[in-house]
């Protein structure tokens, strides 16, 4: 599969089909705790950058190989900003006339100042925006925008989403120790939200490595802190409440680089996965010697927890 990973299981989205439209780091932002690595160079025209009937074609396919109940949502969430992909919105109205699955949208939301990009989301069932930030000086220093794309733009684009969509709005938040933990910040970030007025609010933490080596999760009295300030507007996302799994046994190498170009993954959850595939231990051993053999994948560990990444990572 080019386009489509998954399921994977989350807290949020329950069984998730991934659908990315997007080239690797094809990105407006590059953002310091990035589970991607560093943008290359930043990115700001819409064009259809992977083929809209290809990646329709092969959701249908697989689609067509999952029963009923197997699929909780089918989630647009691109190895960069997906509403870059010019054609995002048909992709969308296209893929609800082929099922009931509802759709989701995961995205940073740096376009959603666009009407034209606004209009095209508006097709989903959720979308999932990111702000991290209550002020234009910490959302430079986390998210690193392209010098075009103001804190304004993200914060006026947000509140005309909100009028105008029907679905609901869940905005992430990504919680940095030393960055926007500190009650100033998190006061700031709560009186935006308010403005907003979104659905939901998710603190999420950065479990996963991320692109600068120094992000870390806050401590125990920086969520907690989290929590307080946004009481009544926020709610912590365990990553620990998160897990995937594989459905291909013949070739469950080629499945864990597909997820791999989308993001980390834990080796303990690697070895979970394997094992309900019936896998004996000297097969997982040999998954793992191929994955490193292949030259595309390598184990890493980050706050003593042993991740596995794409070599470019």
């Amino acid at each position: 599969m080019n386009y489509i990973f998954g399921p994977v299981s989350s807290r949020r989205l329950g069984q998730s089909l991934g659908v990315d439209p997007i080239p690797a780091k094809t990105c407006t932002w590059n953002c310091v705790y990035c589970q991607l690595g560093k943008t290359p160079s930043y990115k700001l025209e819409r064009k259809e950058y992977v083929p809209t009937d290809e990646l329709i074609k092969e959701l249908k396919h697989t689609l067509d190989l999952h029963k009923p109940g197997d699929i909780d949502w089918i989630t647009f969430v691109g190895s960069g900003e997906p509403t870059l992909h010019s054609k995002i919105g048909e992709m969308i109205s296209r893929t609800k006339a082929m099922t009931s699955i509802p759709v989701a949208v995961i995205t940073n939301g740096s376009l959603l100042y666009m009407p034209e990009v606004r209009k095209a989301l508006s097709f989903a069932d959720a979308v999932l925006p990111t702000l991290n930030a209550g002020n234009e000086t910490l959302y430079k220093k986390i998210n690193r925008p392209h010098t075009s794309l103001t804190f304004q733009h993200l914060i006026e684009g947000l509140k005309a989403f909100r009028k105008e969509f029907n679905g609901k709005l869940w905005i992430e938040v990504m919680l940095i120790k030393g960055m926007n933990d500190s009650a100033e910040a998190l006061r700031e970030l709560a009186a935006v939200l308010k403005t907003i007025q979104p659905d939901a609010v998710h603190l999420i933490l950065p479990s996963r490595p991320p692109t600068e080596s120094w992000v870390s999760v806050p401590d125990q009295d920086g969520i907690m802190r989290a929590q307080a300030i946004l009481s009544g507007i926020a709610e912590l996302v365990n990553p620990s409440e998160s897990h995937f799994e594989l459905h291909d046994p013949k070739n469950p190498v080629q499945e864990i680089l597909s997820v791999l170009n989308r993001h980390p993954m834990m080796h303990s959850e690697m070895m979970q996965a394997l094992k309900k595939l019936d896998k004996s231990n000297d097969d997982i051993e040999h998954v793992f010697l191929d994955l490193e053999s292949s030259g595309q994948a390598r184990q890493i560990e980050q706050h003593g927890v042993k991740f596995w990444v794409k070599s470019n990572h």
